[in-house]
């Protein structure tokens, strides 16, 4: 099955999205996995998921303003196990604002606790080790943390579809510094005349809320303390 959670023509925050080839493409949907495409702001073009918990990394991925950008199934590297050589393309690429590059496997935990699998991931993070690659495995244990992922999920839906640039937010934020903290509905209402508003402005890293609570309009918004990006926390 497959299917995206956008209709229409998707540009994103760049007028013709981010240029991208996937290193392997699915011939056809087979199975009960859920495939679609993610609206991603940050490379301005529809993202390719396979499954749920795919998708529901995007939205770390798209609401982190530690990831500059990100692209699905980015390389297929070529390993070493045991007497033999075998193939992998990683879910996901991660461009960092600092220049950093992280390889991402998204599994599901179940599965990433199966002997074979284990052996398999642990070959490919000693062989991209070697050759100087960061590589991480999300799984749903990490991804699925609640009220977290619910939280980044209506901040991802709450804001504007094209962000304003960083000069533009800067001076947004600079105007009504002294009234932080404040409500995130207070923040709606001083942040609109400026054509902003606190849900795009936390995915840009100006503001910051706690996300270990579930997030109402009530909830209180904060400056971001350690700079616009903050630590990455994966």
């Amino acid at each position: 099955m497959t299917y995206q959670i956008w209709d229409g023509s998707w540009k994103g925050a760049s007028p013709n999205g981010l240029q991208h080839t996937r290193a392997r493409e699915i011939v056809r949907s087979t199975g009960t996995i859920v495939r679609g495409k993610f609206p991603s702001r940050k490379t301005g073009r529809m993202i390719h998921h396979e499954g749920s918990l795919e998708r529901d990394a995007i939205y770390l991925f798209e609401t982190m303003p530690q990831i500059e950008s990100y692209t699905e199934q980015h390389e297929t590297i070529i390993y070493p196990d045991g007497n033999r050589v075998r193939r992998y393309t990683p879910d996901f690429q991660l461009k960092l604002v600092s220049g950093k590059k992280i390889l991402v496997e998204v599994k599901p935990q179940v599965h990433a606790d199966k002997p074979e699998t284990r052996h398999k991931l642990e070959q490919i993070a000693t062989h991209l080790k070697s050759v100087r690659k960061e590589f991480v495995v999300l799984t749903d244990t990490y991804i699925r943390v609640e009220p977290r992922l619910s939280n980044l999920k209506w901040i991802y839906h709450q804001a504007p579809r094209r962000m304003m640039t960083e000069l533009a937010a800067d001076r947004a934020v600079s105007r009504l510094a002294h009234l932080f903290p404040m409500s995130l509905r207070d923040a709606i209402e001083l942040l609109e005349p400026c054509g902003q508003n606190p849900f795009g402005l936390i995915i840009q890293g100006l503001l910051q809320c706690d996300l270990t609570e579930t997030l109402s309009l009530e909830s209180p918004v904060h400056l971001r303390k350690e700079g616009r990006h903050g630590q990455l926390f994966i």
